[in-house]
């Protein structure tokens, strides 16, 4: 067999193994998907109540309408300060081979940093993720917390320790606001990137967070409580604040596993593009070789004739 022939046989059989894998990768993706989805179902029920409540809450002007200094003598989560340093949350993955999943929330942040004046010197970074992790880092950013080593179906208990120390971090006075930057699930074959204020928990917050379905269940805004309305901010605050970021990191990790899933898919429908241009390249190889041996064998015998 000419050394061509062997060539385009071998890079035939490389490009037929690659799509095995590419094919089995995107099954895996798939699987964990609807795995994370129907977690996800389950979750948002108790969300949404919180939300209802907080929503409840911001619509008789408990949440916004009180001097700061009586808002955070309740809970520092809705303590409006001066902003000497912005926080940004920021959810990548911890590895590659999902499309263009982590460029996209990368350009996400840097743009809006670029919009709102926020440099290393303003700044603190918090990751999830080791690729923002390590995008930032070598960048010069202030990144005062990272997390590595998401689950593929994250739970409450799982990322208890995030949630935490962001929480901590602003009530500590470590930064002023709070955004989140994350790609945002919108179905099986679309995601969209999002870069949302979180804290300090306020009513223009509510309006970029609280469903649709929230806002449109909301009641009158006349209450009367029991208990008081401090303790009920008290109880109610930390648990949406940590229904927010347990919530955005499910958001993301289910738009990873789409990603990845899609980004597979592509693979393999390419590795088979491929294969059907190079089977067709070897066959012409191959008939053309057959043809210059016939040619020779007739030139032979007509030479011995």
């Amino acid at each position: 067999m000419p050394a061509s022939l062997a060539s385009v046989k071998h890079k035939i059989a490389t490009t037929k193994n690659m799509r095995q894998i590419t094919t089995a990768m995107q099954m895996v993706s798939t699987s964990k998907l609807n795995q994370i989805q129907h977690h996800t179902k389950t979750y948002q029920v108790y969300a949404a109540k919180v939300e209802r409540v907080v929503a409840h809450l911001a619509q008789s002007h408990i949440i916004g309408s009180s001097s700061a200094g009586d808002n955070s003598a309740v809970s520092p989560l809705i303590e409006k300060r001066p902003v000497k340093k912005t926080g940004i949350l920021v959810i990548t993955s911890d590895r590659g081979l999902v499309g263009s999943y982590n460029s996209n929330v990368i350009k996400e942040t840097l743009d809006f940093m670029r919009t709102h004046q926020i440099t290393a010197d303003n700044s603190v970074f918090l990751t999830v993720g080791n690729t923002g992790t390590e995008f930032f880092t070598k960048r010069g950013m202030n990144v005062a917390y990272e997390y590595t080593g998401v689950s593929d179906v994250p739970t409450f208990n799982e990322v208890r320790e995030i949630v935490k120390t962001v929480t901590d971090m602003y009530s500590n006075s470590i930064f002023d606001e709070l955004f989140v930057s994350y790609s945002h699930f919108v179905n099986r074959i679309s995601s969209s990137v999002k870069t949302i204020q979180m804290l300090p928990i306020s009513e223009d917050t509510l309006a970029q967070t609280v469903s649709e379905e929230t806002e449109a269940d909301q009641v009158g805004p006349e209450y009367e409580f029991e208990p008081s309305e401090e303790d009920i901010l008290s109880v109610v605050l930390p648990q949406y604040a940590e229904s927010l970021v347990y919530g955005a990191i499910l958001d993301a990790k289910t738009s990873e596993h789409s990603s990845s899933s899609n980004a597979m898919r592509a693979a393999s429908d390419n590795a088979r593009d491929i294969i059907s241009s190079l089977e067709l390249q070897y066959n012409r190889a191959r008939q053309a070789v057959i043809t210059t041996e016939i040619t020779e064998i007739t030139g032979g015998m007509t030479a011995v004739e």
